[in-house]
């Protein structure tokens, strides 16, 4: 993992409207809020993986490839972004857009 993956991924305004588009789907109140508030700190937690798979998108880049790599789920996948955000619910319930129950 690189500390420019994490900061490059906090900075994707795509991936920022995928991990939101989840934590709707899950039940957050206010998924864009929450998601500009957790999206570093899940792109830093090598438990997820982001990174690794962000390293290896942006070191194995071809001109085929999207370059919005945040926007590519076969970099960070639908269930990577979901695990994440199931991780962070239940650690968060009652606050931060996330109901008590």
């Amino acid at each position: 993992m690189t500390y420019n993956a994490s900061v490059e991924m906090g900075g994707s305004q795509s991936l920022m409207q995928r991990v939101a588009a989840c934590a709707a789907e899950q039940g957050n109140t206010t998924p864009q809020t929450w998601a500009g508030n957790n999206l570093l700190s899940m792109a830093a937690d090598s438990n997820f993986g982001w990174a690794a798979a962000w390293d290896y998108a942006k070191d194995n880049a071809t001109v085929n490839n999207n370059p919005d790599i945040g926007k590519r789920d076969d970099v960070i996948n639908d269930s990577m972004i979901l695990s994440a955000v199931q991780s962070r619910k239940a650690a968060q319930l009652g606050s931060q857009g996330w109901p008590a129950s």
